[in-house]
């Protein structure tokens, strides 16, 4: 590894390229389900996990355009709700789709997420928070069925730190009714 060495009473100038983050951009990009139009994004690193995402986004109805480091995907004929296995399975954090596509349209079938080499990492607090939003979470055969009316908010507690099962839930309970007891 190089390293940098400064010497102080002069200054430290330049320009420096930032690349995106995988795990800013992937529930950015499942968020684009949620407004039924168009969304621009730029920066998203060209790896294998965002690849995968926009191939499913395409696979459930929408548009996706990649041109000059801008991707514009386009949600408004996005007409399916079940997420492919084998591209459920091809990373971990394809579960956050899920969130997203329950938020519009009250409806996801998905198996259970793969991807992940640094062991189990069960999915059970996402599945118990989308029940608390009272949401039909029914799990047969490998797959996962989510239904319901109507969203509810509602005040939700995990039983330990969980970023993707925090990003779930979030856009799962974008459009979702309040309850009573809450501002």
């Amino acid at each position: 590894m190089s390293s940098y060495i400064i010497e102080g009473g002069k200054t430290l100038e330049g320009v420096l390229s930032i690349s995106g983050s995988k795990n800013a951009s992937l529930p950015i990009i499942a968020a684009s389900i949620l407004n039924g139009g168009v969304t621009k994004l730029y920066n998203v690193p060209e790896i294998h996990d965002t690849q995968i995402t926009l191939k499913i986004l395409k696979i459930l109805g929408c548009k996706v355009d990649k041109k000059n480091g801008k991707i514009v995907i386009d949600s408004s004929k996005m007409n399916n709700y079940e997420i492919p296995d084998d591209l459920m399975r091809q990373m971990r954090s394809s579960v956050v789709l899920a969130g997203a596509i329950l938020g519009r349209f009250k409806n996801a079938v998905f198996s259970y997420p793969g991807g992940c080499d640094i062991g189990s990492r069960p999915i059970d607090l996402h599945l118990k928070a989308l029940k608390e939003l009272g949401i039909n979470v029914d799990e047969e055969a490998g797959y996962i069925k989510c239904t319901c009316d109507k969203i509810i908010g509602n005040e939700i507690h995990l039983d330990f730190p969980s970023v993707g099962a925090t990003e779930n839930i979030i856009l799962a309970s974008v459009f979702a009714e309040r309850r009573n007891n809450y501002y």
